[in-house]
């Protein structure tokens, strides 16, 4: 019989036979592909006296991971790309192009617990993943800069193949870090889910266990995307995938439901005399404590007279002449409780109904369920909705007009907004960091439509280069970011001409839909645009020529700036303001900008009388004011001077109330 396999290069890897028969026998003993010779030695009944055994999930490379997600990323901002960006005057939702690491540390002092819920489709480490990870693990402070891009080196996405001897902790070495600050994101009633398979999904739950806390630990669904199976499977045709689901704090998690389904409202089959649906249910707990002397406050009698259909609750059994006494009795004929204390039931008698059961030969009570007031649905940990097939991805993508080539295996949009549906409301804001098509912003603008709330995106995505002979590449897109914000665009497009044609149908006296936000600021991971910044980090020394004194935008900026630049570098060392922030220019001096409409940076690089009395007659009086240093020339007096001759204007302006602002150069 032909073998398919393909001749192998090496003609005997003695070292490697040698540890697969090792694997064979004691599997827990080799990790990653290197031998634990601890654990074999145990395997072997060989124990060492340990101190201070716990239990733990750790791998090579922890350590330094977890110094990672605590370090800075200094000389690093965010480049504003208004060419690459719809609507952007009015737009609250963002795209971040870069290594979704050094995003999250850049957005962690705009963003500390303001983000409600985020959703992550990360690479599920199959083999032929691409991602970054360090390939050291006990590494330098240098090797650490580079991990982080300060230094970057080329295409840092790496395949992480199967045969890797630190295949499972190159993924946590990636993973790790990136969890650990999107925690600090989170809102306190926050939540975060995870796509997953059964490759990493052991360890992830033990990552998130935790980073987040076992008590956080919501569930894991079984997300049924696969109905047919994986045809590919060896033994098992694999249906599903899972979604892990942790809160940043389960005490204050704001959960909701689902809508009930046709098969729910069908149950629903009775109306009453005011036109409303309702169902029968009994009144008669069932299940766990449902005996009598388990809750005897429960345990009560109706009396019911069918002649006159009086009906009341009483404690005691003794009915008066020609009324029945119902209480309520379990299938075995021992005497359980109701649902409903007395004081309720007799609130609420109209919604009870006394009923014969023929089946059981005994009366029981029956309460009015309503659909109109019923709860919403609480999910199932397997989710068996055709929205959440892989297929419908597929399809959505297509029916964007992309070839299904550009980008296989798209999410179905179905599964994002179940999601946001149980997690959020109103303007919440929704993060996805490994961002890929950007379903989660398909999603969002979509189901911001069905119930009419604000909800805004931030998608982060690593700018990873398509192959030059893929269809991504011939269609135009060098990228899986150009393939992303494209689809934020058509989706978007696509849901306003569907609005306005639903619109223009519209019958007297209907409300017309409102177009929700379709637009997104687009921003691009970048070195620093301020040169001391720059230097500092560099410990460069900078040669001063002529032309560098006379121009001092060549002494204070980065070759390449622009005022936006800088403007936008400011505004990600403030504390809680968002990059949606309204942005603009005063018409104040020539290079004098707000934002947040309480920040100020001054980059004119010359300060005059006239400039700081406009300055500090802006209305409301701005939280800050930033200059340059080189507009004062290293005239010490003349900014002591400015920032005095500034409080007086502003004193003056404000009157009485004291108004509080801070100074600061650069």
């Amino acid at each position: 019989m032909m073998s398919n396999n393909k001749l192998t290069p090496a003609i005997f890897n003695s070292p490697a036979d040698n540890i697969s028969k090792l694997a064979a026998l004691f599997p827990s003993a080799v990790k990653d592909g290197e031998l634990d010779i601890t654990a074999l030695r145990e395997e072997l009944g060989q124990f060492e006296e340990v101190g201070a055994e716990k239990y733990e999930l750790t791998w090579a490379g922890k350590q330094a991971a977890k110094k990672l997600s605590q370090s800075d990323v200094p000389g690093r901002t965010l480049k504003y790309v208004p060419q690459d960006s719809k609507n952007s005057d009015t737009t609250e939702n963002l795209y971040i192009e870069g290594d979704n690491l050094e995003v999250l540390k850049l957005l962690r002092q705009n963003y500390y617990g303001a983000v409600k819920m985020i959703y992550i489709d990360p690479p599920y480490n199959t083999g032929g993943d691409k991602f970054i990870y360090p390939d050291d693990y006990s590494m330098s402070e240098a090797e650490s800069d580079e991990a982080e891009g300060d230094i970057v080196d080329g295409e840092r996405m790496r395949v992480n193949q199967k045969s890797s001897n630190k295949f499972h902790a190159r993924w946590l070495n990636m993973i790790y870090p990136r969890l650990r600050i999107a925690k600090n994101l989170l809102r306190d009633d926050g939540v975060i889910i995870l796509s997953i398979d059964d490759n990493e999904v052991h360890n992830l739950r033990k990552l998130c266990d935790e980073i987040f806390g076992v008590e956080n630990f919501i569930a894991t669904i079984a997300n049924i995307n696969n109905p047919k199976g994986r045809s590919d499977d060896k033994f098992v045709a694999t249906a599903h995938e899972y979604l892990l689901i942790y809160a940043k704090n389960s005490l204050s998690l704001d959960w909701y439901g689902f809508e009930p389904t046709d098969e729910i409202i069908r149950r629903y089959n009775k109306i009453d005399d005011k036109g409303q649906k309702y169902r029968e249910i009994d009144l008669r707990k069932t299940g766990e404590s449902d005996l009598r002397e388990d809750r005897p406050n429960l345990f009560y009698y109706f009396h019911y007279c069918e002649n006159t259909n009086d009906f009341y609750p009483s404690r005691t059994k003794e009915a008066p002449d020609g009324y029945i006494a119902i209480f309520p009795q379990r299938e075995d004929e021992k005497e359980g409780n109701w649902r409903w204390g007395m004081d309720t039931a007799q609130k609420q008698i109209s919604d009870l109904i006394p009923k014969f059961m023929p089946s059981r030969k005994v009366w029981g009570v029956m309460q009015k369920d309503y659909l109109e007031n019923r709860d919403l649905v609480k999910p199932t940990s397997a989710w068996t909705f055709k929205d959440v097939n892989s297929e419908r991805g597929s399809e959505q993508f297509i029916d964007l007009g992309f070839d299904k080539r550009i980008f296989p295996k798209p999410k179905p949009t179905g599964t994002i907004e179940r999601i946001i549906k149980l997690t959020t409301t109103l303007d919440d804001i929704i993060l996805d960091f490994f961002s890929g098509s950007a379903t989660t912003a398909h999603a969002v603008m979509q189901f911001n439509v069905e119930d009419g709330k604000r909800r805004k995106f931030i998608m982060l995505q690593y700018p990873e280069i398509c192959d030059i002979d893929s269809e991504a590449v011939k269609a135009g897109y060098p990228n899986i970011c150009e393939i992303g914000k494209e689809r934020i665009r058509r989706a978007g497009d696509k849901i306003k001409d569907e609005i306005e044609q639903e619109n223009e149908q519209l019958k007297l006296g209907e409300e017309p839909k409102q177009v929700p936000d379709i637009g997104f600021r687009v921003f691009r991971v970048a070195d620093t645009n301020i040169r001391w910044t720059h230097m500092a980090l560099t410990n460069e020394q900078l040669d001063l020529d002529e032309s560098m004194l006379s121009e001092k935008d060549r002494l204070d900026f980065m070759p390449g700036y622009t005022d936006i630049d800088v403007v936008y570098e400011i505004l990600l060392r403030q504390r809680d303001i968002p990059l949606s922030s309204k942005v603009e220019k005063l018409s104040i001096g020539s290079r004098t900008y707000i934002f947040a409409d309480a920040y100020v940076v001054c980059l004119d690089d010359t300060i005059t009388v006239e400039l700081v009395e406009a300055l500090a007659a802006v209305e409301p009086t701005p939280i800050k004011y930033v200059f340059r240093d080189s507009a004062f020339a290293d005239n010490i007096s003349l900014k002591d001077e400015t920032i005095r001759r500034l409080e007086a204007y502003i004193a003056r302006n404000s009157g009485e109330q004291k108004k509080a602002y801070t100074v600061e150069f650069i």
